[in-house]
Parts: C-alpha cells; sequence; structure tokens
C-alpha cells in the first residue's frame, strides 16, 4: 500500500513538472534539426527524450554569465543534449547537482600545478567546459551551437562534461563511473586502459582518429572523449573502437549506431 502511494506521488509530481516545462512542438522540432544526432529510431525513445528534457528543466537551474542572454531554445538544447546518456539510465544519475552556467564563449581558467619537485606553476587553460564534483556544470554556448556541425568530429560539449558528471559520481574522476553488477569494475579498467593507452599511442604518432586527441590526456578524459563520439558519430567510433563501443554501449544501454535514424545519421 505504501509502495502504491509513493509510486503515485511521484507519478502526480512528475505530472505537474511536465506540464510546468512543456516543450512547445515547435521549439522541439527545431532543436532536432539543429541537433540530428538527437533523432531517436524508436518512438518511445524519442518519447522518453523529449519527457526526460522537460523534467531536466524542471530540476535545474540555469545561469548565464558574460552578459549572455538565456533564450528557450538555449536551454532547451542544452536540457536535451544532458539527457541523451541518460535516456535509459534516467536523470536520478544527475542528483549529485543543480547549477549550469553558461558563458557565450569559451573561458580562460587559471590553473596550479606542482611538479615532481613540489615546485607549483601556474598556467592558463581555455575551457569550453567544465563539470566539478557537487556542481554547476559550466559549458560556452559558442561550442553548444556548434555541436550540430561538431558531430562529424565526435564533438560535442555538453555530453563530454555530463559523462564527466557520470564518472564523478563515485567521488573520483577516473574514467569509471558507477557500474551495473553485470559490467565489473575490473574488466572496464581493464578495456577503458588498453583502450586508452592504443588510442595515446595514435596520437603520438599524428594519426587521424575517430576520436578528438584530447581524450589522450588522461583516462577520465578519454571516457568523457569516448562517451561524446559514441552518441555523436557512432558509425566512426564503432569502426575504430569496436571493443570500447560495445562496453559504453553495455553501460548506457543504447545502441546509437542503429538507434539514430539512417537519414539523419548521414548530416550528423
Amino acid at each position: 500500500m505504501l509502495g502504491r502511494l509513493r509510486r503515485h506521488w511521484r507519478l502526480q509530481r512528475e505530472q505537474a513538472a511536465l506540464r510546468r516545462r512543456a516543450i512547445p512542438d515547435d521549439l522541439w522540432k527545431r532543436t532536432l534539426v539543429r541537433y540530428p544526432f538527437l533523432q531517436r529510431r524508436a518512438a518511445e525513445d524519442a518519447a522518453a527524450l523529449r519527457r526526460l528534457t522537460s523534467l531536466f528543466l524542471d530540476r535545474k537551474e540555469f545561469s548565464a554569465a558574460g552578459g549572455l542572454q538565456l533564450g528557450d531554445a538555449m536551454v532547451v538544447a542544452i536540457a536535451a543534449q544532458a539527457v541523451l546518456p541518460v535516456l535509459r539510465l534516467g536523470l536520478q544519475a544527475y542528483d549529485g547537482f543543480v547549477g549550469i552556467v553558461v558563458h557565450p564563449d569559451q573561458v580562460v581558467a587559471r590553473r596550479q600545478v606542482a611538479d615532481d619537485a613540489g615546485v607549483v606553476h601556474e598556467y592558463d587553460e581555455l575551457l569550453a567546459g567544465e563539470a566539478v564534483q557537487g556542481g554547476p556544470v559550466m559549458l560556452s554556448w559558442r561550442d553548444v551551437r556548434a555541436a550540430g556541425p561538431g558531430a562529424a568530429q565526435g564533438y560535442n560539449v555538453v555530453i563530454h562534461e555530463f559523462a564527466h558528471v557520470l564518472d564523478m559520481a563515485d567521488g573520483v574522476a577516473n574514467g569509471v563511473p558507477l557500474l551495473p553488477t553485470e559490467l565489473p569494475v575490473a574488466a572496464w579498467r581493464a578495456t577503458l586502459h588498453e583502450e586508452y593507452e592504443r588510442f595515446a599511442r595514435r596520437v603520438d604518432a599524428g594519426e587521424d582518429t575517430a576520436l578528438d586527441p584530447y581524450g589522450a590526456t588522461a583516462e577520465d578524459e578519454f571516457f568523457a572523449v569516448a562517451s561524446e563520439a559514441f552518441f555523436v558519430s557512432p558509425q566512426a567510433m564503432q569502426a575504430e573502437h569496436p571493443v570500447l563501443y560495445a562496453m559504453l554501449g553495455r553501460y548506457y544501454r543504447q545502441d546509437p549506431a542503429t538507434d539514430t535514424p539512417p537519414s539523419r545519421r548521414s548530416r550528423a
């Protein structure tokens, strides 16, 4: 009895959120045209993506920086891309943060690093996005807006940063998100490490790669970069990293290479 009441209450709360954050048909259609990798072949997945986008908008707080004016099209575009990785995992995967800060362009961040001798060095890093433990998530609108054309290169700053959010769910950024029981941590680590090492060697050799060379920075960045390509250029990623693609497919419970309509894949 108590369980039924809780489910009823949860359903009522979600229905209220969907009414508050209803996305107009015309705006949703424009979003799918601008970001064609969001298209889903199955009608139930397409409906779930739209539903989760509304719920995400209701649960998260968007703010603008640098004089940027946030409009409905902008927040819907960000939300739809953010929920794509958790289409089958559920929004609870993002419960650890609330805020999303959107800048008009990339941001310069001052960094410090200590070398082996303990000497601290400072440098500037240009950021298109950043996710920190507990939030907020920072995004450059210029890079978000370019995600449609950038899909052919496997580039997507929103998916990249939200992959970091998933990775940090256990408190550590190491390329290992919270895994289901059917994906043993040891096997995940071994596959990720092997794929990362092979990828880093190719990047060092100056080879062209389906994944962003930035993924050679560290294994956590490799996971985020691989997640980008998995969703926005899945055929190229699958051809070059079939084992990694299969592992990500088991984690995300999706197969974008077949889930995305063919007419949209060729445009991505």
